[in-house]
């Protein structure tokens, strides 16, 4: 499995994807609004995506709730994460039961579709950073880690691995446009890195999604292109031994001859898989550049999904009814 994900123009797959695919380092797609009219035009996509792949391939799409729920048609409404508390009425056992039902929700009805992640959930803590918004489950980190916790064990339950994100937190990055957390260490470890903590030593977290974010407390580097973050932070302090994905290279690379350099900056960080999206000709800068024989991590294959059943075999079980009608509820609410 190579080390790059990247994503589709339309809802067919071109001559040029195709060739893409067929690159020895490429390893995953990045399903966008874009790539979806309706259910059976979005199921022949991913097949002859997987079709024309040379490698084992990893399908993701960032499906959280509310106005960030990308794929909606024939699937079950699902509610913005910053929601549920206040359903639950500030309960937090209700609300950890929602979270569950929704994390588990979303699980299943993707691998349903032969989509193997999500990206969650998100591990952000609800601050002033317009980059969360309603993102997040609670402006509190033990009320996320419950909430964070219960979501994850929903999607491992449903056979879907998780990806906790965005590390180490998006919750107060104050300028969006410079993308800087200013911070000191100290408060970063008190607040967000507990929740990733926690999480790792409940065996929760399969991968983490970087942030594109500086905290110049830490590193001058955005944290996708830091080892301080990566080998030190990450895998030596939080011991953490799943899959690194980097944020959107696009993000912060405007000039093609970039990315290249950019990649592998990320790569020799720590991350385990690059994203390039939104940026074609960057992609395939990152793939002229890297070496052919580059050796992916093989932790990759281990987000590859499972065996699940159908959308019609899946609405036929008891768990998935009751679990849409508590989201129609939701929504109708």
């Amino acid at each position: 499995m190579g080390p790059l994900m990247f994503d589709l123009a339309g809802h067919e797959l071109s001559v040029e994807e195709k060739e893409i695919l067929d690159h020895p380092l490429v390893g995953g797609v990045m399903l966008t609004s874009r790539n979806i009219y309706d259910l059976k035009q979005l199921g022949e996509l991913i097949g002859q995506t997987r079709t024309h792949a040379r490698n084992s391939l990893l399908i993701g799409i960032e499906q959280e709730g509310g106005a960030r729920q990308i794929l909606r048609s024939g699937l079950s409404p699902l509610p913005p994460l910053s929601v549920l508390f206040r359903y639950a009425e500030g309960q937090l056992d209700k609300a950890c039961q929602l979270a569950q039902q929704v994390g588990w929700l979303t699980a299943s009805e993707l691998l349903a579709l032969d989509i193997d992640l999500a990206f969650g959930p998100v591990l952000d803590i609800l601050g002033p950073s317009p980059l969360v918004a309603d993102r997040a489950f609670h402006s509190k980190s033990q009320q996320v880690i419950e909430m964070a916790a219960s979501y994850a064990k929903g999607m491992q339950q449903a056979g879907m691995k998780t990806v906790g994100k965005h590390f180490p937190g998006l919750g107060y990055v104050l300028d969006v446009e410079k993308r800087i957390d200013p911070r000191p260490l100290a408060e970063i470890r008190h607040h967000d890195l507990r929740v990733f903590q926690a999480m790792q030593e409940q065996k929760l977290l399969d991968a983490v999604m970087v942030a594109h974010v500086v905290y110049p407390a830490v590193d001058k580097l955005l944290a996708c292109y830091s080892r301080r973050w990566l080998r030190d932070i990450l895998r030596k302090e939080l011991d953490f031994d799943g899959v690194v994905f980097s944020g959107n290279l696009s993000a912060s690379v405007s000039h093609t001859r970039e990315f290249s350099e950019r990649a592998r900056q990320a790569l020799d960080a720590g991350c385990d898989m690059v994203l390039v999206c939104g940026n074609r000709d960057g992609a395939i800068a990152v793939l002229d550049a890297l070496p052919s024989s580059y050796q992916a991590s093989g932790r990759l294959n281990a987000l590859r999904k499972c065996d699940a059943p159908g959308l019609s075999a899946l609405r036929t079980k008891t768990l998935w009814q009751t679990a849409n009608s508590a989201m129609e509820t939701l929504h109708a609410g």
